[in-house]
């Protein structure tokens, strides 16, 4: 990658009190399952966009744009609680916990209008909230699948405020991608 490009993101961060209750039950959870690829958890966050490799302009002007279009808008509120695969339980690749937001719709919208203004072509998929705890090494057997997704079921951390929307650079690196924030935009 080049000095003028970034790979690049849009997200909500996890606040460090609902990001340490989850770290503390992941690590307990670990231990009963195949070895994997964990993800740390001062990376965890919940993914608006991925926008890819990018022109820096490109991001500055997203960056504008956006903020413009988020002044005023108020601060959604989060959940975390279940868990799932990618791309399905029968072929699992990657876990992930879930949850649910609310008040997200406009400032989705604003994040669309944002980036369609600088040349991003709109997501088709309505959002789904998930974040990433592991990319797994090998196939998981049925019963480590289903240890996962029990123990996903019972999992629900207390609401948060998703108090600003972030644009992230990801440098991949041997340890895992390594996230950099490039503009915070608060939320009210």
């Amino acid at each position: 990658m080049s000095d003028g490009r970034a790979r690049a993101f849009v997200a909500f961060e996890i606040p460090a009190a609902q990001r340490a209750r989850l770290e503390a039950v992941v690590r307990e959870l670990r231990g009963e399952l195949p070895p994997s690829r964990w993800t740390r958890p001062d990376g965890w966050h919940l993914t608006l966009k991925f926008l890819g490799e990018v022109e820096r302009s490109t991001l500055a002007g997203l960056a504008g744009a956006l903020r413009q279009r988020l002044e005023g808008h108020p601060a959604p509120s989060a959940r975390l609680g279940g868990s799932g695969f990618f791309p399905s339980p029968g072929n699992p690749r990657v876990a992930w916990v879930g949850g649910s937001v609310v008040g997200e719709g406009p400032v989705i919208e604003a994040l669309e209008e944002a980036a369609e203004a600088v040349g991003f072509a709109r997501e088709q998929r309505p959002w789904a909230v998930h974040l990433t705890v592991a990319r797994l090494k090998g196939r998981w057997p049925r019963s480590a699948v289903e240890r996962f997704l029990a123990w996903g079921s019972a999992l629900e951390l207390e609401p948060f405020a998703c108090a600003e929307v972030v644009l992230f650079e990801s440098a991949l690196a041997p340890g895992g991608a390594v996230y950099t924030a490039l503009e915070r935009m608060p939320l009210s």
